[in-house]
C-alpha cells in the first residue's frame, strides 16, 4: 500500500485511558456520586450522542449539550458548554499512546508509506494529544471531523482527503481503525479496503464486512507492507 489512512482513538492513541481519566476528575469536580457506575452510565448515553453526529446530526449542540443533559439525570445541574469545555482540556493533555504504535509508524515511514490521520473529533483536543504524545511528524495530513465539516462514516469525510490526494486509488490507500461503524462503514462508503483493528477479538454481528482483520501491530505492519 502507498498510502494509509489511521483512526486516532483506540487505534494510536489510547482514548479509553485517556477518556476515563478526564471523566473521572469532570465527575469528581461535579459531585458526581459513584463515580465508577456514572462513567458506565455515560458510556453508554455519549454512544448515542456519537451515533447521531456520524449520521450528520448537529455536532456542536450535541456535544455542548451531553454533559447537561447526562448530569440532569443524576440531579446535577451545570452549564453544558462549560463542562464541555473542561472535558476537552483535560483530554487534550492526555497523552497515552497504544505500545508499538510509534514503532509501527517509524517502520511504514522508513518504508517509504504515506501516513494520514482520519479521525472524528475536536481539532483542538485531537492535535494536541498527537503534538503531545510526539506522534505528530509521523503523519504528512491530519484530517479531522470538525474541520473538514463531515464525520466517518460520511463519504464526504474521504472525498475531502481525496482532494488533498488525488493519486489516491482503491488499490493503494487502506483505511485502518477499531471502528466497524465509522471507520470500515466509511471505507467501504467509498469503495477503499478497510483493516478492522481488533485486538479485543470482538465479534462481528453486523452487515459490516472490513476487508482485513488484525489483532495486534505485527499483523498490520506485515498486511501494509505486502499488499
Amino acid at each position: 500500500m502507498q498510502y494509509a489512512i489511521f483512526d486516532l482513538d483506540n487505534t494510536i492513541l489510547d482514548f479509553d485511558r485517556a477518556e476515563t481519566a478526564s471523566l473521572t476528575a469532570v465527575f469528581q469536580n461535579h459531585g458526581v456520586p459513584n463515580i465508577p457506575q456514572a462513567e458506565d452510565d455515560y458510556q453508554a448515553y455519549n454512544e448515542t450522542i456519537w451515533r447521531q453526529i456520524e449520521q450528520g446530526g448537529p455536532r456542536d449542540t450535541l456535544l455542548d449539550q451531553r454533559f447537561e443533559v447526562f448530569l440532569a439525570t443524576l440531579g446535577i445541574t451545570v452549564d453544558g458548554p462549560s463542562v464541555q469545555q473542561e472535558y476537552d482540556q483535560l483530554l487534550a493533555h492526555s497523552y497515552q499512546v497504544i505500545p508499538g504504535a510509534r514503532d509501527l509508524l517509524h517502520t511504514l515511514k522508513d518504508a517509504g508509506m504515506t501516513l494520514l490521520v482520519g479521525t472524528n473529533g475536536i481539532k483542538h483536543t485531537q492535535l494536541s494529544r498527537l503534538a503531545g504524545a510526539h506522534m505528530t511528524p509521523y503523519f504528512d495530513h491530519i484530517f479531522i471531523s470538525e474541520s473538514v465539516g463531515y464525520a466517518k462514516p460520511n463519504p464526504h469525510f474521504f472525498q475531502a482527503i481525496h482532494a488533498q490526494y488525488p493519486e489516491m486509488t482503491t488499490t493503494n490507500t487502506v483505511m485502518v481503525g477499531d471502528s466497524l461503524r465509522s471507520d470500515i462503514a466509511g471505507a467501504a462508503n467509498v469503495q477503499l479496503p478497510s483493516v478492522w483493528y481488533n485486538p479485543q477479538h470482538l465479534s462481528n454481528e453486523s452487515a459490516i464486512k472490513p476487508t482485513y482483520t488484525v489483532d495486534n501491530f505485527t499483523q498490520l505492519q506485515k498486511l501494509l507492507l505486502t499488499v
